[in-house]
């Protein structure tokens, strides 16, 4: 989709979360409402948003002043105060914006958001904090957790697995992983095929369920 024809987003909290959203949508090229109670926050951003205002969203008539239903998405970043987070996404419910994402920082606070209309909720702290424990297997180079116990990881590739093509390692039946793909240093990446050689060396990116997927990085 082209710059022009990406939709506007409005951005309520600017904090490290909030503002991560918000700055990241203007690089993809939306256009970006941000808000925020703090003038500092506020001030902070007038330079690098479409558009930035000091508000008290949990206000219904506020967001109405807003043009808030008119966004087709909307991101709540508000996350140390529950309260104003969970008023914030029950006005915008209120005023029917079809595409609500709100941080939690815990599992009630989600569930609670849930129920009031959000219909995203995302855990950032509990996420990364997921991610930098899978990362400190030394041979996990990325992860992504897509739900539904089901990941896809990049790590060196394991012992059992080197010198051999994949028809013969048969990562799938005897590890229950598919290796989607190989990067060696210095050349292009190589989409998986049955004869595809695993070297010395290589990077793999495999896919599966998580348990399959860290015991797979973790053999010797």
């Amino acid at each position: 989709m082209s710059a022009d024809k990406r939709k506007p987003v409005l951005v309520i909290g600017l904090g490290r979360f909030g503002s991560a959203v918000a700055t990241t949508l203007e690089r993809m090229g939306h256009e970006v409402l941000g808000a925020d109670v703090s003038a500092e926050l506020v001030q902070g951003h007038a330079e690098g948003l479409t558009q930035v205002v000091e508000a008290d969203c949990t206000d219904f008539t506020c967001l109405q002043r807003l043009g808030a239903a008119e966004f087709e998405s909307a991101v709540v970043g508000i996350g140390s105060d529950i309260e104003a987070s969970v008023l914030t996404v029950l006005a915008l419910t209120d005023l029917g914006v079809p595409n609500i994402w709100a941080k939690a920082t815990n599992e009630k606070h989600g569930r609670i958001l849930e129920r009031t209309g959000a219909h995203h909720v995302v855990y950032p702290e509990s996420r990364m904090g997921e991610r930098v424990a899978r990362l400190l297997n030394e041979r996990l180079m990325d992860f992504i957790d897509f739900g539904d116990n089901y990941g896809i990881a990049k790590l060196a590739a394991p012992a059992p697995v080197v010198g051999l093509p994949l028809m013969t390692s048969d990562c799938r039946k005897r590890f229950d992983v598919t290796v989607v793909g190989v990067k060696r240093e210095g050349e292009d990446f190589i989409h998986a095929v049955p004869d595809t050689l695993i070297l010395p060396g290589d990077v793999l990116v495999i896919s599966g369920h998580i348990e399959q997927i860290e015991a797979f990085a973790a053999m010797d």
